[in-house]
């Protein structure tokens, strides 16, 4: 203990006579960032720094209002734990508060002069769930292959997104919702200023996530107030291309803020209340909860997002930087409509109105099941469709190169398996990503493990380079309009054709229709 202690201020004493903070203290005891010093662990070769607050607690009248800055500490402030997860249904990892704007750090460096590349992971959950404390969202593997690993939370729910009347009139911005994106927002910002401490190099951020963290990621890729915060965007299973309309479907998310603000009192009723300081009064844990209580979703605000990511994309007004996006093959598994053949074609026929008959003959359904060819059009909607349009949007209006791959990584199950005709369901790309497929689980194939190596390989060199190719891996052509290819993740990485891309097309008719007056009258009535 003496040994250690007596380590520690030989180190404080050079970085005093130094005049520098260029080393992390005994690897990793102190680092003194902006607000503080803080102190967290050194495991398995890295410095960890979980729970390190990037905005106050939006608690009491701070609760529906932007981030607020950090109040300083004078004390060592200890960062070795998560901090609690956001508010939500059930029961996340670390426990939930509404005292949840915290983030958390893996770095390899010794010193702060390597300025390596950071990738920031934004987590997945419906915008209604999430918590960067979830076991698969270690940080350590990825570190390991020579980055910087940065985790932020952010509000969700209707604590994240709730608009209304009284909160846009308070707001110097006349708007309301979209919390959350604006934490992720000023968590990137917190990094922008900060990261230099923890051998980061700030203008050599890239922004990833999955599901609603890939959507946000999309989102930032469409934001003004995100402009110069990131220089590359990884979206797994994202993306938020589709119109405005009343009643959600998935890949039809968007409200306007009016009415996402009309949505807002209904939350305030069922609250029992009819202001907005009423509500603040109320304790988190006994606010309503559960979809379709107010907006638990982004919402086109004009401000936070200026408009469609469509029309903004369409008129080349977005942060024109390298993108690398993708879905997983079955998506569908975990959205699609309907127990049975009858409900889901009523569900079709509901949501796409003529266009339905149309749809159902590029995307069959079975006499008396719903197979893979039926629920991708679910997964197309609101996965596929988005990715293609992304890749072709930009590639069409951007200078920056992207990428687009399709993970399709399964066994083939034999029939009389409940699995037989499954492909690859929403989320299982992570595992991958994260390089947690375990050599000794005996599931784990060799087929897994040259996937889950590849991939990772490809994300870091994405991160270091704006380019995932390099370190041995199969070339992955940048995509564009002429030369439309795609990486497939499926027993090998191999490129191939845009998947699906006849049945595409057909519900492309659909998207471009719902953006007319026409189309989007039917948004807003059903």
């Amino acid at each position: 203990m003496k040994t250690k202690i007596l380590r520690n201020i030989v180190f404080l004493v050079i970085a005093v006579l130094l005049n520098t903070d260029n080393y992390l203290i005994g690897q990793p005891e102190k680092i003194k960032v902006e607000d503080g010093w803080i102190q967290g662990t050194a495991e398995n070769g890295l410095a960890i720094f979980k729970g390190i607050p990037f905005a106050a607690p939006p608690v009491g009248n701070f609760r529906w209002r932007a981030p607020q800055p950090v109040e300083k500490w004078d004390s060592v402030r200890l960062t070795t734990k998560f901090a609690h997860s956001p508010m939500q249904a059930g029961n996340p990892a670390a426990g939930k508060s509404e005292d949840c704007l915290y983030l958390n750090i893996w770095t390899p460096v010794k010193s702060t002069r390597e300025h390596l590349p950071v990738l920031v992971w934004i987590y997945g959950g419906g915008f209604s769930a999430g918590s960067t404390a979830e076991p698969w969202y270690d940080g350590e593997q990825l570190a390991k292959k020579g980055v910087v690993f940065v985790s932020i939370a952010y509000r969700v729910g209707q604590i994240g997104f709730l608009a209304d009347p009284e909160l846009s009139a308070e707001n110097p911005n006349h708007v309301s919702g979209n919390y959350g994106l604006l934490d992720q927002i000023a968590g990137l910002k917190w990094i922008k200023r900060n990261i230099a401490a923890f051998g980061g190099d700030p203008d050599k951020v890239t922004i990833f996530g999955e599901s609603a963290g890939a959507i946000s990621v999309s989102m930032l890729c469409a934001s003004p107030l995100a402009k110069g915060l990131f220089r590359s965007a990884i979206s797994q299973s994202g993306g938020s291309f589709g119109p405005t309309r009343n009643t959600m479907y998935p890949g039809e998310n968007m409200k306007t803020l009016k009415q996402a603000e009309d949505e807002g009192r209904g939350y305030l009723q069922k609250a029992g209340v009819s202001s907005i300081s009423e509500l603040r009064k109320i304790e988190a844990e006994k606010l309503p909860a559960g979809w379709g209580l107010g907006s638990a979703w982004p919402i086109i605000d004009g401000y936070v997002l200026p408009d469609d990511q469509f029309k903004l994309y369409q008129a080349g007004k977005f942060n024109d930087v390298p993108v690398l996006i993708g879905y997983n093959s079955d998506e569908g598994l975990s959205f699609s409509p309907g127990k049975t053949p009858e409900e889901f074609r009523e569900a079709i026929q509901l949501r796409y109105g003529r266009f339905a008959a149309d749809l159902l003959k590029v995307y069959p359904i079975g006499e008396n099941s719903i197979p893979k060819t039926a629920r991708d059009l679910t997964r197309d909607a609101a996965f596929g469709w988005h990715n293609w349009t992304w890749a072709r949007l930009q590639s069409e209006t951007g200078k920056s190169k992207v990428y687009y791959y399709y993970f399709d990584q399964h066994p083939d199950y034999p029939k009389e398996s409940p699995d037989y005709g499954h492909g690859s369901p929403h989320a299982q790309d992570v595992s991958y990503v994260f390089q947690h497929i375990d050599p000794t689980n005996p599931q784990s194939t060799a087929s897994d493990l040259e996937i889950s190596a590849a991939m990772g390989t490809y994300w870091i060199n994405f991160t270091k380079y704006g380019n995932p190719n390099g370190n041995g891996v199969t070339t992955w052509p940048a995509f564009n309009i002429s030369h439309p290819v795609v990486m497939y993740f499926g027993q090998t990485p191999h490129t191939g054709p845009v998947p699906g891309v006849k049945a595409l097309k057909v519900l492309d008719k659909y998207f471009k229709w719902r953006f007319t007056p026409e189309g989007s009258v039917w948004g807003n009535l059903k």
